[in-house]
């Protein structure tokens, strides 16, 4: 259902075809025009192209599904990020609203005990403009009268809303989420409301409603996550499955109800008369608040455009020995991939093994038999046989690059996304510390406190301090100081009480200019946060007849190392392969889930990856390298703002998020490619030319019956020759078989032992009625040489050296050693 709209697949399918066809007729034109000669390759061959027909099911099977899951995986992350970051900013409204329900001033009013409406109006839009998040702050009485407003070009006298009601007979918050008529003009409007209290009585005396700017908040989330392309669409659901926003409403609309897909199976789902690939997502809650209940975050595609330029450039500029390196760790990232990628390897091998095989064959038999004919004929079935392996391989290797494209394209992709999520996360979250000091710096209690000092005064201060960390679980310590910089209250243990905050800080905070300006520490140890690195954000506190006058400051310390901590986890979401980061741009480590890379500590990442960062202004930097003696894809995006925030140079500490993926250890010792021997001559001697002791040498055909794998061979234990391994089992005339002692060839001919690996063959050699099987790392090719390509082998002097002799090959620029297999049986003998 997937391959129509994959063409790049589908043209991949055609092309295996074809080569199927061609085995086809190689394996036709073998029986019919050498059928004695070819009577030993012919099950080779048919097994070989029923094992590419295998393959090619395979392959298509596998980029099909590697293309659906990377998509799947893309929409998956985006559809969890922007329900995790909606969910989050949530929370933060509730503790807002906890708060702001106590702020003594406006309790007096709502109880009438003060009637200055101008002056509690003006108080509501000093808190609106602390968080730009509200779009509008209202006071009610018990019966549904507004007494006042923020915004006063949408007037509301009155409100007949059920919430009221409900908010009353509640302790805690209420969230609300439809229309409202507390909200002419809009058609709904999410509101979270809590009850005022009478200051002197403690009953309920009115409503507080903060109407969070929800619109504004949506469209900065599709904006972040939704796709670039814009060829998905980002919804946000309700319970019910119903569209509440859509980045694209004219789309798909808000209200309609659309399919989801949680469990992330790979389904086509019908909407709207088209095929869609779609991912959906809930939220896991935080701190404790679960969010809106049934909301989640959807991603939907339309099929036909969900391949399209699927990571086309991902491994572009990528160096070929990384690549190569990485390739060979396949097993750890992609097993389908490394499946296929043997089982292509394990085929090429056979069908370089019957050509050798058959080369061999050929070369024994030309000078015994008399049909010349047929000979020749099995060559050019040998050669044709090599030129289909060689298309095939082609092919294959072309196939699976593009499955190790798609599959890193997929990694790379998510790696840029959770990095640009880890600094959205970061800046929302101290965009709401920098509020919060700001904002409670207008409150009356502490502004009282501050400006008539007393046992009370300190005491009632310290009671706000408490209630307000109750509500807001991200701090370690709140405390208030005094003009001189002492500090006279603070929550936590109360050895701070009478410390000085520095004298740098005390003059930044006395010269904030307004209510709107904070100063934030740059993140390092404090004796606040138990010698502990973190942030720490001051506001002024204001004389309450005299605003233009400092009498103090409130100090707020963010509890950075599990807050910190928490957003990383989040991002990497339990993926053990990930680690997270961030960082100064000069790469101090902040935080990290990297317990050897602890905060202080230097993140040591290839020169200019932070810089390009950190010029990218908020645009993610990804790149696959050598890291920690590791493959990684490296993901850094440099923290850009959220609302105001960062909005002015030289305010926040410029961070960092870098996000490590690691695919497993540097290879120092990767394959190389193999030596091409230029065909040089018609005549001479055949010799069957092999890797031993990743060394080229040779041996004449004559003296070669056949090479068979390695894995055949069956080890034995106990004395004998340091050279033997074990023993092989050769098929004779009758069904009889017939045991032979294979030993190490890269042994006996340069003292050290050869190493085993998937390419290993035996070669199965004779000397008059004798026969063994030798170990060697791979087959070559079978050329022809004579006395001219032959010179003395200066490390062949001895009766003792098996290679007294070196082919020239190349014009001299490949030397192959000759083994000697008289010199051979002789050692093997003694």
């Amino acid at each position: 259902m997937f391959l129509p709209h994959m063409p790049d697949v589908a043209r991949c399918e055609t092309s295996l075809r074809e080569l199927n066809q061609m085995w086809r007729l190689i394996e036709s034109s073998a029986k019919m025009n050498c059928p004695a000669e070819a009577r030993l390759l012919l099950p080779a061959m048919v097994a070989t192209r029923t094992g590419f027909a295998h393959l090619e099911q395979a392959l298509v099977a596998n980029l099909v599904q590697e293309k659906v899951r990377h998509v799947l995986a893309d929409l998956g992350t985006q559809a969890r990020y922007a329900i995790d970051i909606l969910v989050r900013n949530l929370f933060e409204r509730t503790a807002d609203v906890g708060f702001l329900a106590t702020d003594v001033a406006l309790c007096r009013f709502v109880a009438g005990l003060d009637d200055d409406r101008e002056q509690a109006r003006q108080r509501l839009s000093d808190y609106r403009d602390k968080y730009t998040v509200y779009d509008e702050i209202l006071l009610l009485d018990t019966e549904g009268r507004v007494l006042v407003q923020a915004d006063p070009s949408t007037p509301v006298t009155y409100s007949r809303d059920p919430l009221l009601q409900q908010t009353l007979e509640q302790h805690s918050y209420h969230e609300t989420f439809r229309a409202t008529d507390l909200r002419p003009g809009k058609s709904r409007a999410l509101v979270y409301s809590h009850r005022m209290l009478h200051p002197d009585t403690g009953a309920p005396a009115g409503v507080l409603c903060l109407c969070f700017n929800f619109e504004q908040e949506m469209n900065t989330i599709f904006a972040a996550y939704r796709d670039p392309s814009q060829r998905a669409n980002m919804l946000l659901l309700d319970a019910q499955d119903h569209v509440i926003s859509s980045a694209d409403p004219l789309w798909i609309p808000a209200g309609v109800r659309v399919p989801t897909n949680a469990d992330g199976q790979p389904h086509l789902l019908m909407f709207g008369g088209r095929e869609y690939l779609v991912r959906t997502f809930s939220s896991a809650g935080y701190q404790g608040y679960p969010g809106p209940a049934g909301w989640k975050a959807q991603l939907m595609i339309p099929v036909d455009l969900a391949f399209r330029g699927n990571g086309e450039h991902a491994l572009a500029g990528v160096e070929p020995a990384l690549m190569q390196g990485l390739l060979s760790h396949a097993e750890a990232f992609s097993p389908p991939l490394h499946e296929l990628m043997s089982s292509v390897t394990k085929t090429t091998r056979t069908i370089e093994r019957i050509v050798w095989n058959g080369k061999v064959t050929s070369a024994a038999n030309d000078s015994a038999s008399q049909n010349g004919g047929g000979i020749n004929k099995l060559n050019t079935v040998l050669d044709q046989i090599t030129e289909t392996g060689e298309r095939s391989d082609a092919l294959f290797s072309h196939s699976i690059q593009d499955l190790y494209q798609t599959v890193l394209a997929s990694s790379i992709s998510e790696a840029a996304l959770t990095s640009q999520l880890l600094v959205d996360m970061l800046d929302r979250n101290l965009y709401e510390r920098a509020n919060d000091g700001r904002w409670w710096a207008l409150s009356a209690q502490l502004r009282r406190g501050l400006a008539q000092p007393s046992d009370a005064q300190t005491a009632a201060m310290a009671e706000v301090l408490r209630y307000i960390n109750s509500l807001y679980t991200v701090y370690a310590r709140l405390f208030v100081y005094d003009r001189s910089g002492r500090i006279i209250a603070s929550t936590g243990d109360q050895q701070a009480v009478g410390q000085f905050i520095s004298g740098e800080t005390l003059t930044r905070v006395c010269a904030l200019r307004s209510e709107l300006d904070h100063y934030p520490e740059p993140f390092a140890p404090s004796p606040l946060y138990g010698g502990q690195p973190t942030y720490i954000y001051h506001a002024a506190i204001r004389h309450p007849e005299q605003s233009a006058t400092v009498i103090g400051g409130i100090g707020i310390v963010f509890d950075a190392q599990p807050e910190l901590l928490n957003m990383l986890l989040s991002g990497v979401a339990g993926r053990a392969h990930m680690r997270a980061y961030v960082v100064t741009p000069e790469g101090r480590v902040l935080s990290s889930t990297d317990a050897a890379c602890a905060p202080g500590a230097l993140l040591q990442l290839e020169a200019g990856l932070l810089a390009q960062a950190c010029a990218g202004n908020g645009a993610s930097v990804a790149r696959i390298l050598q890291h920690d003696g590791q493959y990684v894809i490296a993901a850094c995006t440099r923290a850009s703002g959220y609302r105001e925030f960062r909005a002015a140079d030289g305010v926040e500490q410029p961070v960092i998020a870098v996000l490590l993926q690691a695919f497993g250890p540097v290879r120092h010792e990767l394959p190389r490619a193999g030596v091409r021997i230029e065909r040089l001559r018609d005549s001479g001697p055949d010799f069957a030319i092999f890797y031993a002791g990743r060394t080229l040498m040779a041996l004449r055909a004559a003296q070669v019956q056949e090479a068979v794998p390695y894995a055949k061979v069956q080890r034995t234990a106990g004395a004998g020759h340091p050279a033997r391994l074990g023993m092989l089992d050769v098929p004779l005339a009758g069904g009889r078989k017939h045991f032979v002692w294979v030993f190490d060839l890269a042994l006996l001919a340069t003292g050290k032992p050869g190493l085993v690996s998937d390419n290993s063959q035996v070669m199965l050699v004779h000397q008059g009625d004798s026969t063994i099987g030798l170990l060697v790392d791979d087959l070559h090719s079978v050329q022809q040489f004579d006395s001219a390509d032959m010179t003395e082998s200066p490390l062949g002097a001895g009766e003792s050296a098996l290679a007294p002799r070196l082919i020239k090959a190349n014009q001299g620029n490949v030397l192959i050693q000759e083994i000697d297999i008289e010199r051979l049986f002789t050692k093997l003998r003694a």
